[in-house]
């Protein structure tokens, strides 16, 4: 790690500055934040439900495509899904595979139809003739619809032979919109037992280990219910690291837990003499196999936040931007997410020859905090370096994932609209001429319960704010970044592209300007 730090600063003497870096600084601040939410545009159009199908799955004849692997068709396709996307994706399925789908059902949250119609987005929506069937359920988080579109999924998937193909969509939002309980438990005693395990500070890794133990479905019971038919699911990940059994709790994923694993959570908690008769019944069983996944289910991400990523930096390009991809594993409270950020907009931005190495220290010593590995930390500070020396203007810094808040108050907001206002006040404070814009947004165009995205921001964000009477920490004290940013000059900060339709997490843009004062020879 020294050796990396070291080669970063040592660049500087290994790259004279070959033209003056001050003219390139004479953009004006629109002009960064124009850019910085076309690049968020393009991370949130690369991902949209369509598009990530249509590159994924090919008909070719009768032979379908997907995942490197062929699969022929027969008129033997039947498709499910669930999750907040899987309506465009269902759509754009089916337009893929034609006559050859024979039935299809998905479990969708209430009311997404109507409300992509009120957002312009029809071609998300099946085709009046479609042999798709949608059901709506998971209204005001209560199950008892989500459950009976479950219990039709199971059916259908359960009634496959050996010459079929079931095609399953899954997408964030999943997990809920596919509650099947193991029998005898009722869908109330599982919610109970889940909800006395958060309470008693269970982490989401063991709540998902339970779930996955007292489900029929999740945990790879859905492959096994379609059995002996081959399983294909295209799944667009709102998970950090893209992990397939925690994605909708795994449908499509055996489970690797074992009994005794569940059964040392609720005894870690002190809940295993209190659980209802039918819970212990449950994990009494024996879950069975359905044998190796290569050989049974093929599971496909096909819409991620580094995808999302990758779109938004080949945007930068086109803008005459300099991208470099920090992580899209950014996680941790927006806190500490907004002091990195303003950590390194110091660190590309600095005055000095050299960015002083106390920067790098304090850079490297957030990562933990963050969900950020030293090594992409040391890798975009020498990209932050070259990019100095080499005589690049501005330099789009992305990443994505998800943050968290500390909620302190009772106000609307989000994260992303947080994060932005902090990032905004650590801008603010920064020594010098720091030019940097920033942008946090959601890319499924809802932070929080706001109709906001998020927000962009820059160093003006403190002295606009004063100028017009607003408080920024009262704000964020009563976590109200939305009623903030809608007052601030009109709300003209604010990202407002309405519901998109996908979810792959958060997308963060940072347009680093070099500073006026590294004019070298």
């Amino acid at each position: 790690m020294a050796w990396i730090l070291a080669r970063s600063r040592s660049l500087h003497l290994q790259h004279p500055l070959r033209v003056s870096l001050a003219s390139l600084c004479s953009r004006s601040m629109s002009s960064l934040e124009t850019r910085a939410r076309a690049v968020f545009s393009a991370a949130v159009e690369g991902v949209q439900p369509n598009i990530v199908v249509r590159r994924s799955l090919e008909r070719h004849g009768d032979k379908l495509l997907v995942g490197g692997k062929s699969f022929t068709l027969t008129n033997n396709l039947y498709l499910v899904g669930f999750g907040k996307a899987v309506l465009g994706m269902a759509a754009e399925a089916e337009r893929i595979v034609g006559d050859h789908l024979i039935k299809g059902m998905v479990s969708v949250p209430h009311g997404i139809q109507k409300t992509l119609c009120n957002h312009g987005k029809e071609k998300m929506l099946l085709e009046n003739n479609s042999k798709i069937t949608v059901m709506e359920g998971a209204k005001n988080n209560l199950d008892a619809d989500a459950q009976k579109s479950a219990e039709c999924i199971r059916e259908l998937a359960s009634g496959l032979t050996e010459k079929d193909l079931l095609l399953v969509l899954i997408s964030g939002g999943g997990s809920a919109l596919l509650p099947a309980p193991a029998p005898p438990m009722s869908l109330q005693e599982k919610q109970d037992v889940t909800r006395k395990l958060a309470a008693a500070g269970a982490t989401i890794q063991e709540l998902n280990t339970v779930r996955r133990a007292l489900s029929l479905l999740k945990g790879g019971g859905l492959a096994q219910c379609a059995n002996p038919a081959q399983v294909v699911a295209l799944i667009l990940s709102d998970v950090i690291g893209d992990p397939l059994d925690l994605i909708a709790s795994g449908p499509t994923v055996q489970s690797d837990s074992k009994p005794e694993e569940v059964w040392a959570i609720f005894d870690r908690y002190k809940l295993s003499d209190s659980l209802p008769s039918s819970v212990k019944e449950v994990l009494s069983k024996t879950r069975p196999h359905y044998g190796e996944t290569k050989d049974h289910v093929l599971n496909v991400v096909i819409g991620s936040n580094t995808i999302a990523l990758e779109c938004a930096s080949r945007k930068a390009v086109e803008l005459g931007l300099r991208p470099v991809i920090l992580s899209p594993g950014v996680c941790g409270d927006v806190r500490f997410v907004s002091q990195l950020y303003g950590l390194l907009s110091r660190f590309a931005c600095s005055p000095e020859k050299d960015p002083p190495p106390e920067l790098a220290a304090k850079i490297l010593q957030l990562g933990p905090e963050v969900g950020v590995e030293s090594w992409d930390l040391c890798r975009t500070m020498n990209v932050l370096v070259e990019e100095i020396k080499e005589g690049w203007g501005t330099t789009c810094l992305l990443a994505g994932g998800e943050p968290t808040v500390q909620l302190t108050g009772k106000g609307r907001g989000g994260r992303n609209q947080e994060l932005a206002l902090r990032v905004g006040l650590e801008l603010s404070s920064s020594e010098g001429n720091n030019g940097a814009v920033f942008l946090s947004g959601g890319t499924d165009g809802q932070d929080g319960p706001t109709e906001a995205a998020g927000a962009v921001t820059d160093r003006e964000l403190m002295e606009e704010a004063t100028s017009q009477g607003l408080d920024i920490d009262g704000f964020l004290t009563n976590n109200d970044s939305f009623t903030f940013f809608s007052q601030l000059s009109e709300g003209r900060r604010l990202i407002m592209p309405g519901l998109t339709g996908t979810n792959v997490m958060d997308v963060h843009v940072m347009l680093l300007p070099p500073s006026p004062q590294t004019d070298l020879q």
